[in-house]
């Protein structure tokens, strides 16, 4: 299971005035009917089964923190945190709600909502990184502004966004926690899309810890031979060379490595995962061989 670690700062740290109910006990009491959603809401599918469940919480108890709204006109209101609960509300019949209302042009709304979301909500590590890079792109920050605002270091913003690197396959594998954020780390130091869902299928497949993800992702990006200097420059990589490479790659069902070096010589390497990955790969040669 994916390990989510709150933020340390969250709202407080982007406008004034918006602490818990602790410390600003006066809310208003809105007309449902008058709210509308945040067009700057960050998350797009809201579940439904957990809204239920929620909405059945508050029919029994109500509504324990207004929600953060800010004022569009006479009677008319926008959510600026707190769209749980207010979709909930409307589930469990409510005709009102506690709300705060707060002074916010669209850039405050859209970092209140993003910073909001990842507080609070149970995010996935691409949630936290496509939020972190909205955050960048859409309110002009830098990785260390929006380290002050978040209340993270640098490195661990640095990390998030690294995944948004990968390829999509392994980002929704991410998302339906099918690997960790660890098993991601490991397969963003290769090159190649195509190697590293090669690796990320073997991951799957034969239940990979982190470290022997590790192991076979320093493996397959070493450029050195067992004690052989590096060569200095890069050698190309024929296309037809690349046929081949996918083509041992889908037979043995495992990631294939082609080394070549500048005077053209070379060596093909088959990883294999375990003993029993092992066995089932020399039980393929040996069907060549008969």
């Amino acid at each position: 299971m994916i390990k989510r670690n709150a933020l340390g700062r969250g709202l407080g740290a982007l406008i004034e005035g918006s602490e818990t109910p602790a410390s600003q006990p006066v809310s208003n009491e809105i007309s449902i009917n008058e709210i509308e959603a945040n067009p700057f809401q960050p998350r797009i599918h809201f579940d439904e089964e957990a809204l239920t469940d929620l909405a059945n919480s508050i029919r029994e108890l109500g509504i324990i923190q207004p929600v953060t709204l800010r004022k569009l006109g006479d009677h008319k209101y926008q959510i600026i945190a707190g769209e749980r609960r207010f979709r909930a509300s409307k589930i469990a019949g409510l005709t009102s709600i506690p709300a705060f209302v707060r002074e916010a042009g669209d850039e405050t709304m859209l970092e209140m909502a993003l910073v909001e979301n990842i507080q609070r909500e149970d995010l996935d590590a691409i949630e936290i990184a496509l939020s972190y890079q909205r955050l960048i792109d859409e309110c002009n920050l830098t990785q260390e502004t929006l380290s002050d605002k978040v209340g993270k270091k640098r490195s661990t913003i640095s990390n998030y966004l690294r995944l948004l690197r990968l390829p999509a396959p392994i980002q929704k594998a991410i998302r339906d926690q099918e690997i960790t954020m660890g098993h991601a780390r490991a397969l963003v130091n290769i090159q190649e899309p195509e190697t590293q869902i090669m690796i990320y299928h073997q991951v799957v497949k034969y239940d990979f810890s982190v470290r022997k993800t590790e192991e076979i992702v320093r493996k397959i990006s070493s450029d050195e031979d067992e004690g052989t200097p590096k060569p200095k420059k890069h050698t190309p990589f024929p296309d037809e060379y690349r046929v081949l490479k996918d083509h041992l790659a889908k037979h043995f069902d495992t990631s294939v490595v082609f080394k070549i070096n500048e005077s053209g010589k070379g060596k093909i390497e088959i990883p294999f995962g375990d003993t029993k990955d092992l066995e089932r790969i020399i039980g393929i040669f040996d069907k060549l061989n008969s």
